[in-house]
């Protein structure tokens, strides 16, 4: 496994399923094209690419070069790190046809080249002495943010405030409070909205 501080772009969510057995960190779809809309996205990466830096991981044909420019864009020099597939000519297996360019997608490309293409933009098996303690589901729920009445109204005043999207679920929100704050860090911005 590749452990990665810096929260990694794809485009969907077959991409995220494969790069889930590789990387042990924050995974992040576009949605494809749904990125060029989602201002409230696009200003969270921005929140991300400041406080860790951002690692994008598209797909080799012209759509996804449009999502990796775009947001490229938008995040500023040397926060981001591009990871770039092969081009394989190909279909993947949950596919009828071939892609428009005929080229695999990250979701086909095999697990080994995955992880030389990591290595080759400089990102490889980290080690650590030990994690720190992370936020859970659990803690969400003691500190009012999920299934207690006004967690909605709580959490959407955290989201307010982090500017993440006011759409952020508990469970896409949770990897990516344990990407930009320990737990302590985490309760000292919890306090500010309470």
């Amino acid at each position: 496994m590749i452990i990665c501080k810096q929260p990694v772009i794809v485009e969907g969510k077959y991409d995220k399923i494969k790069l889930s057995a590789l990387i042990d960190g924050t995974i992040i779809e576009t949605n494809g094209f749904t990125i060029f809309k989602d201002k409230d996205k696009l200003e969270m990466l921005r929140v991300l690419a400041q406080k860790t830096g951002l690692i994008i991981l598209t797909d080799s044909d012209a759509a996804g070069f449009k999502i990796r420019n775009y947001i490229r864009s938008a995040i500023p020099e040397g926060e981001l790190i591009h990871v770039y597939i092969p081009d394989v000519y190909g279909k993947e297996r949950r596919k009828a046809a071939p892609s428009k360019e005929g080229k695999l997608g990250v979701e086909g490309i095999d697990l080994q080249t995955l992880r030389q293409c990591f290595e080759k933009a400089g990102v490889t098996a980290e080690k650590t002495n030990g994690r720190r303690e992370e936020i859970t589901k659990a803690d969400l729920f003691l500190w009012g943010l999920s299934g207690t009445d006004g967690a909605c109204a709580k959490r959407q005043e955290l989201l307010q405030k982090l500017n993440f999207p006011e759409r952020m679920s508990t469970k896409a929100l949770l990897p990516v409070l344990n990407t930009l704050f320990s737990k302590e860090e985490f309760l000292e911005v919890l306090q500010t909205i309470e």
